[in-house]
């Protein structure tokens, strides 16, 4: 049988993994950040009914600039935004690979600060760029001064934060994207794929795009939206950035129906957004009743929580699946992530990890487990 190493394979993405985690049929499935619930029937008669109205003309091609979508997006976001600043992909990994495509490639670095999301290395690499890891604070926190010097001496060509940030949920203060920003003449991405998770009240880098023509903020309807099948991810940036990512798209990217289909939830946004604090009560559960049952829990204000303290975070991720509940082993050193999903789907969760500590105390480190800051 034929393997990669039959094949002329690029050098640099020799020994490389594809991106995937596992999608098993089981009981509480956690492991992504998806939503936990379903697109209520409301919005899913109004999808319908665009969809329908789309269905007639897919003998053509669809509008390639779509601009209705544009117009829709941009109204969403606010803080007084055109459809001549906005792009949108097939998700937010497609996003930020036409940006890459646009200014990053051979003989260019992009860098961010590790850990963080793992498709930026990939990304990077699809293109032919080095990735640089900068490092984090203490317990993945990011500064202004730790980011802004890691910045200036790397002066990458493309600088991408995650905020907040995956697979930690940390949070990125609009202090540390401005003074990342001023350290480099290069791209500087702000992904918000997490960003309505946020307290209320939680400034967007949004606030920062006027006179930052280098800044770009990325957005997706898969988090938040309950929308991680659409596929639809966005960009909010100066014009000149939507007429870069515009030399490298393909032709007709986005297809009619996935057009028709993010325009009819937008339109329905306020019911899309309202099991949002419903999903912010559960991380806030899990940050509280993770460290009472002796773990370290970082920060976050995404819908997911990271916790510490796991003496074998691959024994631990076994158990849990021997329990029909999949949570994500990102290859961090004594870490685990998990989702926040409904009440009972984070009961479930709780209730196992209780269990697991109880039965396999050797799976739990002894060091005192640090309240969440």
């Amino acid at each position: 049988m034929t393997s990669l190493d039959d094949l002329p394979l690029r050098d640099d993405l020799r020994g490389r993994s594809a991106y995937g985690a596992p999608q098993e049929p089981v009981r509480v499935s956690i492991n992504v950040n998806e939503s936990p619930f379903d697109v209520p029937p409301k919005v899913v008669e109004h999808v319908v009914d665009e969809i329908r109205r789309a269905l007639p003309g897919l003998n053509r091609y669809p509008d390639r600039e779509f601009v209705r979508l544009r117009e829709k997006l941009a109204a969403y976001l606010g803080h007084g935004l055109t459809a001549e600043r906005i792009w949108a992909a097939n998700g937010s990994n497609e996003v930020l690979q036409h940006l890459l495509q646009a200014f990053a490639g051979p003989g260019r670095t992009v860098m961010g600060f590790g850990p963080t999301y793992s498709m930026y290395p990939l990304l990077s690499a699809g293109v032919g760029s080095e990735w640089i890891a900068a490092e984090r604070d203490a317990d993945f926190e990011l500064s202004p001064g730790t980011a802004a010097a890691a910045t200036a001496e790397r002066q990458p060509d493309v600088l991408i934060l995650c905020a907040p940030n995956n697979p930690t949920g940390t949070p990125v203060s609009l202090e540390t994207i401005a003074a990342c920003y001023d350290a480099t003449d290069g791209i500087v991405i702000v992904d918000e794929a997490y960003a309505e998770f946020q307290p209320d009240g939680t400034p967007s880098a949004l606030e920062l795009l006027p006179g930052r023509p280098r800044l770009v903020v990325s957005r997706t309807m898969s988090k938040a939206f309950a929308y991680a099948g659409a596929r639809l991810g966005y960009l909010a940036a100066d014009p000149a950035v939507t007429e870069a990512v515009r030399l490298v798209r393909l032709p007709y990217h986005l297809s009619a129906i996935t057009q028709a289909a993010a325009c009819g939830a937008l339109d329905c946004a306020d019911v899309m957004l309202a099991e949002v604090d419903r999903i912010r009560v559960q991380r806030d559960r899990l940050l509280e009743e993770i460290a009472a049952l002796g773990y370290r829990v970082y920060r976050s204000t995404a819908n997911f929580v990271t916790f510490g303290g796991v003496a074998d975070p691959n024994a631990m991720f076994e158990e849990f699946r021997r329990r029909s509940i999949l949570i994500r082993d990102n290859g961090l050193p004594n870490c685990l992530r998990v989702t926040a999903g409904t009440e009972e789907e984070t009961t479930a969760f709780l209730d196992a990890l209780a269990e697991i500590t109880r039965e396999r105390p050797e799976l739990r480190l002894a060091e005192p487990a640090p309240a969440a800051g």
